[in-house]
């Protein structure tokens, strides 16, 4: 009788050191690749880098100002950062984000070390090059805003509580009151009520309040987060005053909690399509490991993790502002848990785990044809010359390389589970790097050459003008870093340059002569 044939078993993935190449890669990838591949975005990149560009104009390294008026929306943190950038490297896109790729990779960094410490190499480094090569994470390693900073600091602070529930260490409480801190002086509250809040729940449901109140009432933890946060709002308050408080803390954070601001609203189900699509390519693992929370729960240290994402999408859930990247914030702990999925399988068949990533390139690779249909039917002037006017935004290189990351998925759909091929955890992170270089090579550069080109040109054109500028009509703020130029917003007088939309020339008072015209946007000159 012949021996039965042995069930085949899931390769167990990659070898260490192949592991580390890949995880080197990934870093690599998702947090420095194409960071000067775009013009700077508006709205957020252009106001973040033209306040930056403003406080080293006037010589203030306390209150931020755009375009000539106090800007409260964030504390001087990464300000400071960018100042330092470009004054080593000079004025360009990439030296503008490169503070936040290095902040980015210390937080994936930090981030593995300390699954590492818990859970062992394999599962960290999973986790880690998971949330390099993934879509969201690197779209916001690579924006010129404040978010990576933060996230550094939060992170680094839920892991340091983490580390300290688990150990007992003072010193990492102490080092989780020292990252709150500078989160407080990054972004402002949320980067305190997001560690606190987590650390409360977790350890009430753990039924230890009074370890909770010692955490709470920790003298040189208090000292260490005052030290380091309080200097800056007290010089900010006392060079703007009550303005200042009622700007901040009242309309930037408690209004964007309780009201829409700036149109940033959504349903309460706003965030699950942002995160299924934010954590591909592993959607198909995030789906799959739905059934198995209920034994994540029942461990502690696992389910701290979980309590970490499911907290921070409940509180931007419920927020009335929602942007697609609040929801990062949770994103160390949803990986955490990814990573040891991949390290611990099982994992969905090929079939299921690739067809995600797979529709992703598919898009993609329609994109140009859909952007075509879509443009006839724009009721936004401005849209509808951006895109008539962009040529090919593409290039050269977009249609085979999607056709080729796409095959690539079929291949890994149809391949066999043995060597030398390599098992679904590898083919996986090669697909998260796949998508990641779509996102900065193709993706980014292809909407900045149609929505920010003609911004950049206009600005490049106005730095060569004597006139002073201003803008009307418009809140793009990048025009004003590109032509090094304070450029408020107001109509002009006769003799200054005009940055506005062509659309609403007609209704700019006065006379005026059109001396350039890029995409929709003219750069005209107020007449007598």
């Amino acid at each position: 009788m012949p021996a039965p044939t042995p069930a085949p078993t899931q390769p167990s993935g990659p070898s260490p050191p192949a592991l580390r190449l890949l995880f080197l890669l990934a870093l690599a990838a998702g947090c420095f690749h194409g960071l000067g591949a775009a013009p700077l975005f508006d709205l957020d990149e252009g106001a973040f880098a033209e306040a930056t560009r403003e406080m080293l104009e006037r010589g203030d390294l306390v209150s931020p100002y755009l375009l000539g008026e106090p800007r409260f929306d964030k504390p001087a943190f990464v300000h400071w950062l960018q100042a330092a950038s470009v004054s080593l490297f000079g004025w360009s896109e990439w030296a503008l984000r490169l503070p936040s790729a290095l902040c980015a990779a210390l937080w994936i960094l930090l981030a593995t070390a300390a699954l590492a410490r818990v859970w062992g190499e394999r599962p960290a480094l999973l986790a880690g090059a998971a949330m390099a090569a993934s879509l969201e994470i690197p779209v916001l390693a690579k924006a010129a805003t404040a978010d990576a900073l933060l996230n550094l600091w939060l992170a680094a602070a839920c892991l340091a509580l983490w580390l300290h529930l688990r150990e007992g260490r003072r010193l990492w409480l102490l080092a989780a009151y020292a990252a709150a801190g500078l989160g407080f002086l990054a972004k402002g509250p949320v980067a305190v009520a997001v560690p606190a809040a987590l650390a409360a729940l977790h350890l009430l449901m753990r039924g230890e309040p009074g370890r909770l109140l010692r955490l709470a009432a920790e003298p040189w933890g208090w000292a260490l987060f005052l030290g380091i946060a309080l200097p800056w709002y007290l010089l900010q308050y006392r060079a703007q005053g009550w303005a200042f408080v009622e700007g901040f803390f009242l309309h930037h954070n408690v209004g964007r909690f309780g009201g829409t601001l700036e149109g940033h609203g959504g349903p309460l189900w706003y965030y699950l399509p942002v995160v299924l699509a934010g954590v591909l390519p592993y959607t198909a693992v995030l789906l799959a490991g739905v059934p198995r929370l209920r034994g994540l729960w029942r461990e502690p240290e696992r389910r701290y993790m979980l309590l970490w994402f499911l907290l921070v999408l409940a509180l931007f859930s419920l927020s009335g502002t929602k942007l697609p990247h609040y929801v990062v914030y949770g994103y160390t702990g949803l990986f955490a848990l990814l990573g040891l999925a991949l390290a611990e399988g099982p994992l969905p068949r090929p079939l299921w785990l690739f067809l995600p990533p797979l529709l992703w390139f598919l898009l993609l690779l329609a994109l140009p044809a859909l952007l075509e249909a879509w443009a006839a039917r724009l009721d936004d002037p401005l849209a509808r010359t951006q895109l008539a006017e962009a040529g090919d935004p593409f290039g050269p290189w977009w249609t085979p390389a999607l056709a080729g990351a796409a095959a690539l998925m079929v291949a890994w759909m149809l391949l066999p589970e043995r060597r030398p091929w390599p098992g679904r955890a590898s083919r996986l992170l090669t697909a998260g790097l796949a998508t990641t270089l779509s996102v900065s090579g193709l993706l980014l550069p292809a909407v900045g050459q149609v929505r920010q080109a003609p911004v950049q040109a206009l600005g490049l054109l106005a730095r060569e003008r004597p006139e002073p500028v201003v803008m009307w009509g418009v809140n793009l703020p990048s025009f004003a870093v590109y032509a090094q130029r304070l450029t408020p917003r107001r109509l002009p007088r006769p003799g200054e340059l005009v940055f506005t939309r062509a659309d609403r020339l007609e209704a700019l008072p006065g006379r005026w002569r059109v001396l350039h015209r890029r995409g929709g946007l003219v750069l005209a000159l107020a007449l007598p």
